[in-house]
């Protein structure tokens, strides 16, 4: 997460001023990462190529991101017309007909469910309005999504979603909405979606096959320790667990210094320092919204502007509104999504008018210097100052950190382990595997 401000002269952000010879109408940036502001050395990064590089922590659909998700192959729009890719094994699961976020591959011989774990570009993406290849399988919330901003056809509903435990699926609809923490049989395999901790929508997708084995898929998730008290998670041994690697890597384990000390809010933030692990959401949270209050105290006149995705990050800016006591304004297109979540708290917070409240949530890839002072001069001086938060990647993290990635393997004790991301070169997936050889060898001593 970045924090950038346009601000008027002699106006101070984090002890940095206006710079030496700027005119009265002057206006400079100050960018500053939380990296900076909580004293986190960042990891170095290495050579490009490298099996150590490491991920973008961006979902932006860059193309960088795009060719790590497809294994390392090289995709542009025009070619992926004309040459479709045959679909990796890693988004298979064995013994089923079924796939996970493989719709960028077309119709994938001998499958007949394609299941969508939640509804960001580098995974769903292949899905549009023309898609006739089978039934698609994914969270209430998310199968919404997909059928309000992809227009998937989803008129052929057959099935009714009963509040019973364990409900059999007959039907040929393209859209299948499936409950969290609801069992369901599906082409004779017991399928259960658990929450993610991603973004709204995602889920783990647990498979329970007539034989007895048991896989997990986590498609994008955030370990937490409220997953290992989860029933399912809790009885039976996981035979095949696909998961999101995207920071599998030691060198996440950071150095911090003194300050961070200062701005740990409670014990639990200073125990995942010492932990080496990500801070926690609710910790970063904390942070921004008191660095919100501060330059509002020093300047009522300020803008607050939170980057965000068409969906993740809401906790951000809804801290900010609910501390503030202010409405959040977005454009038409991000407030017909955030209504679909049905969530209240968020819905009545929501506004059409961008003067009538400090707190405004753009498009992530247009906080930029040069957009930022636009932006501001479109306001008509409602506005004399702009704080702007980039909630991207690390510290803020919607992925699991290389120590919890560790503490769910440790937990779930799984026979096997196929990881997701990160996968494009033979070094980077061998480390993978000798980190998780690690682990589970932990367990057996």
């Amino acid at each position: 997460m970045e924090s950038q401000k346009c601000h008027i002269p002699n106006w101070k952000i984090w002890g940095v001023t206006r710079r030496e010879g700027g005119g009265a109408g002057d206006s400079s940036l100050v960018r500053r990462s939380l990296f900076q502001a909580w004293g986190i050395v960042r990891p170095r990064k290495e050579g490009v190529g490298s099996g150590d590089s490491s991920p973008s922590p961006s979902h932006s659909g860059s193309w960088s991101a795009r060719k790590r998700r497809r294994g390392g192959i090289i995709e542009e729009a025009g070619v992926a017309a004309k040459k479709p890719l045959a679909c990796p094994f890693y988004k298979k699961i064995p013994g089923t007909p079924f796939t996970v976020d493989a719709f960028r591959y077309g119709e994938v011989e001998g499958c007949s469910a394609y299941f969508l774990s939640h509804f960001h570009h580098d995974h769903y993406g292949g899905l549009t309005k023309k898609w006739c290849h089978g039934p698609i399988y994914c969270s209430v919330l998310t199968a919404r999504l997909v059928k309000m901003c992809l227009s998937v056809n989803s008129d052929l509903m057959g099935f009714s979603l009963a509040l019973a435990s364990c409900v059999q699926i007959n039907g040929c609809s393209y859209i299948c909405p499936l409950k969290l923490d609801t069992e369901y049989a599906i082409e004779g395999v017991k399928v259960t979606l658990l929450e993610a901790n991603h973004c709204p929508g995602a889920a783990l997708i647990h498979f329970q096959l007539s034989d007895g084995n048991t896989y997990l898929h986590t498609g994008d998730f955030r370990a937490s320790k409220s997953m290992q008290l989860h029933p399912l998670l809790q009885r039976g041994r996981i035979n095949l667990l696909y998961l999101d690697t995207m920071y599998c890597n030691p060198k996440y384990k950071w150095v911090y210094n003194l300050k961070v000390l200062r701005i740990c809010s409670s014990m639990s933030s200073l125990l995942n320092i010492i932990n080496c692990r990500f801070p926690s959401q609710e910790d970063v949270i904390d942070f921004v919204v008191r660095t919100a209050q501060i330059y509002l105290k020093k300047q009522p006149k300020t803008l607050i502007i939170v980057g965000a995705y068409s969906i993740g990050k809401e906790n951000v800016y809804l801290a900010i509104s609910q501390a503030l006591e202010v409405p959040i304004y977005t454009d038409a297109s991000r407030r017909r999504i955030l209504h679909s979540f049905g969530w209240s708290n968020l819905s009545k917070r929501i506004s059409s008018c961008n003067q009538s409240s400090p707190l405004h949530v753009l498009p992530i890839g247009s906080v930029n210097h040069e957009n930022l002072k636009k932006y501001l001069e479109t306001l008509n001086q409602r506005f004399l100052a702009v704080l702007a938060f980039r909630p991207t990647g690390v510290p803020y993290s919607e992925h699991s950190s290389f120590t919890e990635l560790r503490d769910f393997v440790m937990f779930l004790k799984p026979q096997k382990i196929i990881p997701t991301v990160n996968v494009g070169n033979a070094t980077s997936r061998d480390k993978m595997q000798a980190h998780f050889r690690e682990w589970l060898k932990c367990l057996a001593t």
